[in-house]
């Protein structure tokens, strides 16, 4: 079985529990779902430890053998993008044995409808199996001696590219315009995406030292790869759920530039020295300000415009 992006997908730990299931692979790309899942199996009793293996979700095609799969499973709820549902499809193309079956779940507003149309194109058939509220389970079969497109089976993914369109978007401009950067500092990215920001401050805090950090084995890749081209040898990238892999260190400044959770508010604090400065660009009508007060001994908007604010907090 090959579970396609949907790790958090509570269907993983009961196919787990179940002893006629084979091999469970994970083509999972962020951490804190792979992380989840583990966990709770390590925790349960009874269920299956061994047999379940994880490969990145968007080096599947290149990483992993073709036709070894039978069954494939995506939910559409965890897909970031358009490109990340169409490299499902692809991967599934290629992992499956002939006879093997993608089923697909999700709802109307998550393009289900225009997937089942994919997935005709890809496979030359699909079904609808259940629908409901919204909600709809499609098949298609890997039928023998059916020809496939060969760019399908390209293992160059999509899904990195959508990290790095190449255009500065509103919030982060607003950001790199409030920053302040010394030369020594030691600064952490957190969601770091195509590393933009974090070699940014790289080339400012020449004489220190820069730390990216992502949920997303793919935003990982694409950092890493920026951050080669760059040249620059005083950053390192790393994937991690929030700050959990560099709990241990500490920084003069920290970056946080997309939608975050409370808790990335609280691991900044910690992670940050006495004096270290915390950035945050948001959408103007999101109340950040209680949580960062909450943290931090001081807060100010320090950038912004009618619908993004930039906030700095330093913890004294």
């Amino acid at each position: 079985m090959l579970i396609l992006n949907s790790a958090a997908d509570p269907f993983v730990q009961a196919a787990a529990r179940q002893p006629g299931i084979g091999s469970i692979t994970l083509a999972e790309d962020n951490i804190a779902a792979l992380q989840s899942v583990q966990s709770a199996l390590e925790m349960e009793q009874g269920a299956r430890k061994q047999g379940i293996c994880h490969t990145p979700f968007h080096k599947y095609i290149s990483a992993q053998p073709p036709a070894t799969i039978d069954v494939a499973i995506m939910n559409l709820l965890y897909q970031p993008g358009n490109a990340w549902m169409d490299y499902g499809l692809r991967a599934a193309v290629y992992a499956l044995k002939s006879g093997g079956s993608l089923y697909v779940v999700g709802a109307k507003d998550r393009g289900v409808l225009s997937i089942a149309k994919r997935m005709q194109a890809y496979f030359g058939n699909v079904e609808t199996l259940a629908s409901g509220k919204g909600q709809r389970v499609v098949r298609s079969l890997k039928e023998a001696g059916q020809q496939y497109d060969a760019a399908l089976l390209d293992d160059t993914s999509l899904v990195p590219a959508s990290f790095a369109s190449g255009k500065l978007d509103e919030g982060t401009r607003l950001l790199l315009e409030a920053l302040e950067v010394h030369t020594t500092d030691t600064a952490l990215d957190m969601g770091c995406g195509s590393g933009f920001i974090g070699i940014y401050i790289a080339r400012l805090a020449r004489k220190g030292s820069v730390t990216m950090v992502d949920a997303s084995l793919a935003a990982v890749d694409a950092a890493q790869q920026n951050v080669e081209q760059s040249g620059l040898p005083n950053i390192a990238v790393v994937a991690s759920n929030g700050a959990q892999a560099v709990s241990a260190q500490h920084f003069d400044g920290g970056i946080q530039t997309t939608q975050i959770a409370e808790g990335f508010i609280r691991e900044a604090a910690q992670v940050l020295r006495p004096r270290g400065r915390f950035y945050l660009v948001a959408n103007r009508f999101l109340k950040y300000e209680p949580t960062i007060r909450a943290c931090f001994k001081l807060v100010e908007e320090v950038g912004g415009n009618t619908r993004f604010k930039v906030l700095r907090a330093a913890k004294s």
